[in-house]
């Protein structure tokens, strides 16, 4: 039997808390910029569009490696923040949190922008006839009809997010209870050559990212009239 020793606990509840942080973030973020992204034909949300989906062909450890000299004490970014919270922001859970935001973008706007690009439009011609703005046809019919795919987008960023690796190792290195998720942790378990303990947690975020799946599949089913 594989004790759980308190690292692999702290690593658990770092994952879960970087998970949740970038989620929540990104959905506050990543709503109203899909919507502006399957609204807009501009020739600007089409470069912004390729921008956020840049880090799903871009290596990890490439930037992990831009945003590790991005957080460098010696640029504005770095210096900005060790001048006020008096630590750096490489090697640190705000530089991961970082990463993790860049990193799992495209995983919050590209399932939301196909979200709303399917949904009926014809329901807010009819809501602008009646008198409503676009604020409150935003709020009052767009979001209720996008609920699964909103859940969808967050769950997929939180799973997204529970499995990063290369770009966290790249800018927090392997600091338990600061930088060190399950990930990391897995890693550390096979180059010390403790098996069992690797088998432990990759069952558990092999089960996690089989139920993920299985959920955001169950959200994407056509509802039935």
């Amino acid at each position: 039997m594989v004790m759980i020793s308190n690292s692999e606990i702290m690593a658990f509840w770092l994952t879960v808390k970087l998970a949740l942080s970038t989620m929540a973030i990104l959905l506050l973020i990543g709503i109203p910029l899909a919507w502006w992204l399957s609204q807009s034909r501009s020739f600007i949300a089409r470069i912004i569009e390729s921008l956020v989906a840049l880090p799903i062909v871009l290596p990890p450890t490439v930037l992990g490696f831009y945003l590790l000299i991005a957080f460098s004490p010696q640029t504005f970014i770095g210096g900005w923040f060790e001048t006020v919270t008096n630590q750096q922001l490489a090697f640190s859970f705000w530089g991961i949190l970082v990463g993790s935001l860049i990193y799992s973008l495209p995983f919050v706007i590209q399932p939301l922008q196909s979200t709303f690009s399917d949904m009926d439009h014809q329901l807010l011609e009819t809501a602008y006839s009646l008198g409503a703005s676009k604020w409150d046809s935003f709020i009052n019919i767009v979001l209720p009809i996008s609920r699964n795919g909103i859940i969808s987008a967050g769950l997929l960023c939180f799973a997204h997010t529970v499995g990063e690796f290369g770009v966290i190792l790249m800018i927090g290195g392997n600091i338990p209870g600061e930088t060190q998720v399950l990930s990391i942790a897995l890693f550390d378990a096979v180059e010390s050559m403790e098996y069992d303990k690797a088998h432990t947690i990759s069952a558990g975020l092999l089960v996690f990212a089989v139920f993920s799946l299985a959920v955001i599949n169950y959200l994407k089913r056509p509802r039935r009239c």
